[in-house]
């Protein structure tokens, strides 16, 4: 695991290779030809565009090739949830810590949650509230 934070931590992906990773992590692994399928029909893009973004995320060791006769098989070589606490681990360490709260708010009026999400985020939150700070300061200008 801490391979897989290493890597996510020195490389960006883009949002048109999460579109691609997103599909592989779902159909847990796919052809090139089952991707330009998905990806024609769902965004518009050319074989080739597609084949350069495969290209890409393998080049970051985000997918990993397997043989099966002539075909190349894509599976994914890193874990879906890693990817994304680490998006936005990335995301809260580039803004100010007085603006976490603010911003977790906000996501939280804007997307889409289970009942049972929302109940394990309120159950971390009680037990978060216990240690919290009255205010959190700045560390913007802290060495």
């Amino acid at each position: 695991m801490s391979g897989v934070i290493h890597l996510l931590e020195k490389t960006d992906i883009t949002k048109s290779e999460w579109e691609v990773m997103r599909i592989v992590w779902t159909l847990r692994e796919t052809t090139s030809s089952q991707l330009t399928d998905i990806l024609s029909k769902k965004m518009d893009w050319s074989s080739s565009t597609i084949k350069t973004l495969l290209s890409r995320l393998c080049d970051k060791e985000f997918l990993g090739i397997k043989k099966d006769g002539r075909k190349n098989i894509y599976y994914s070589a890193i874990k879906e949830q890693a990817a994304y606490d680490m998006s936005v681990k990335r995301v809260f360490e580039s803004m100010c810590c007085m603006h976490y709260g603010e911003t977790l708010h906000d996501v939280i009026e804007n997307i889409e949650l289970s009942k049972s999400d929302i109940d394990s985020i309120i159950d971390v939150l009680k037990k978060k509230r216990d240690t919290a700070p009255e205010e959190v300061h700045c560390k913007c200008l802290e060495e």
